[in-house]
């Protein structure tokens, strides 16, 4: 007999009746949760230590501050759109209640983008939340890299670095004209561009005659424009592209 009470307690079936007097047993609510995903207009990479925090909270008193409900930090945020989802007991939800999800992506412990608009959520519900968040101005924060109009200079391929004279470029317009020097010859393409992916399409070029060394760095240079997956930036500033399996294929500075 009290192996069966006890294997009842363990699953929380309740109440039970021991030795006359009702024992309640406690059981479990199913957890909860509420997806989303964040994102901001501006068409800007974030460095590899950006963190997106994200809450919800209480926020039917206006004159408290609001309680949070369930928070998750993304870490390393990565690139938008950003995905989250919030875990909580649903037994803490009031019906008469209000509540919102707040969201922040900060680099260093500076806050680089917030939500300056509340996102209501019913709970109940559960329904997904797409943020767009706000830049918080030059003032309170360093510049982000961006990849478009800027005069990017290769500094390596491939692992086996660059001739320090020869001027291998790449430059993109966010309509994605791609124009460029291979190192010897100039050349054009178009590139599809979607958050933090890129592909650069078959390349046009003229057709100057360089030293075997340039035209081998050129060679080498078109290659990994072919097989560019992703890009990235690090906390210097420099942009790379990256491959399908994430291996680095250039490595640039910004040239102007």
């Amino acid at each position: 007999m009290l192996g069966k009470l006890a294997e009842l307690v363990l699953f929380g079936i309740g109440p039970l009746a021991l030795g006359g007097l009702l024992m309640p047993v406690a059981v479990m609510a199913e957890e909860a949760e509420i997806v989303g995903e964040v994102s901001y207009r501006e068409r800007i990479a974030l460095p590899p230590n950006a963190v997106l925090s994200v809450k919800l909270t209480d926020v039917s008193l206006a004159d408290a501050p609001a309680a949070v409900i369930a928070e998750q930090k993304v870490e390393p945020a990565g690139q938008v759109p950003i995905k989250f989802a919030l875990k909580f007991d649903p037994a803490i939800i009031q019906p008469k209640m209000s509540y919102a999800v707040q969201a922040r992506i900060t680099v260093d412990d500076k806050l680089w983008f917030i939500n300056d608009e509340r996102y209501s959520v019913d709970p109940a519900k559960r329904e997904p939340v797409r943020m767009m968040l706000r830049k918080v101005s030059q003032e309170e924060t360093p510049p982000l890299p961006t990849l478009f109009d800027t005069t990017w200079l290769a500094e390596d391929i491939g692992g086996a670095g660059v001739i320090d004279d020869a001027q291998t470029t790449f430059s993109v317009t966010e309509d994605g004209s791609v124009t460029g020097r291979g190192g010897c010859n100039g050349y054009f393409a178009q590139a599809k561009i979607e958050g933090d992916r890129i592909s650069v399409g078959k390349a046009g070029m003229t057709m100057m005659a360089c030293p075997e060394a340039l035209m081998d760095q050129e060679r080498k240079f078109h290659d990994a424009l072919s097989k560019t997956a992703s890009f990235r930036f690090d906390g210097d500033g420099k942009l790379f592209f990256v491959d399908a399996d994430g291996n680095d294929l250039v490595r640039f500075s910004n040239a102007g």
